[in-house]
């Protein structure tokens, strides 16, 4: 693989926009010497959880996404807070949305949402042996309904379209390279 060759000159930050931050970069092209602007979102890390209980279903939530004005179906997942390692994200993220815990966490991997701009980086996680724990601890923003899903019927709903969520496709990529 290539390494860098672009010339960074200078930064700004942008502002913050609650959910990220933004920064012009200015870059000098190699092959034409033209100094560009790019602007980057600089967000916390993710993490994407697939949570099976003990008959495997899958826990999945399905909510309002502004970005589709669609109920969508994912898997829980969320932000990182300051200073918070991906797996205590994860197990906090699972028990916030859904009111589910599990006992065995295995970390699948990593991606890079969108590295044309973002700098951030979406963490999966599977957490087995998921049972009810207690109410669910929403954010404000949230409005979020449980689904459980048989694992052998994910890959249909992706194929369907029921699951369009790239991040979450991902994720069950990650499961079948990772556990099968």
């Amino acid at each position: 693989m290539k390494e860098n060759r672009w010339k960074i000159t200078s930064e700004k930050y942008i502002g913050n926009f609650k959910i990220f931050d933004i920064r012009e970069v200015k870059a000098v092209s190699p092959r034409t010497g033209q100094e560009l602007p790019y602007y980057l979102l600089d967000c916390s890390d993710w993490v994407n959880i697939i949570a099976l209980t003990k008959d495997n279903e899958v826990i999945m939530v399905e909510q309002h996404r502004f970005g589709t004005s669609k109920v969508e179906l994912e898997i829980p997942g969320g932000m990182l807070e300051r200073n918070e390692r991906p797996i205590d994200a994860a197990v906090r993220e699972l028990r916030e949305e859904t009111g589910y815990a599990g006992n065995k966490q295995t970390y699948l991997g990593h991606v890079d949402p969108n590295p044309a701009f973002q700098t951030n980086k979406c963490h999966m996680f599977l957490i087995e042996n998921c049972k009810f724990e207690g109410e669910m601890q929403l954010d404000p923003g949230e409005d979020i309904d449980l689904r459980k899903v048989s694992l052998g019927e994910v890959n249909n709903l992706i194929d369907d379209g029921t699951i369009r969520h790239s991040l979450v496709i991902c994720a069950f990529k990650f499961f079948d390279s990772h556990c099968k």
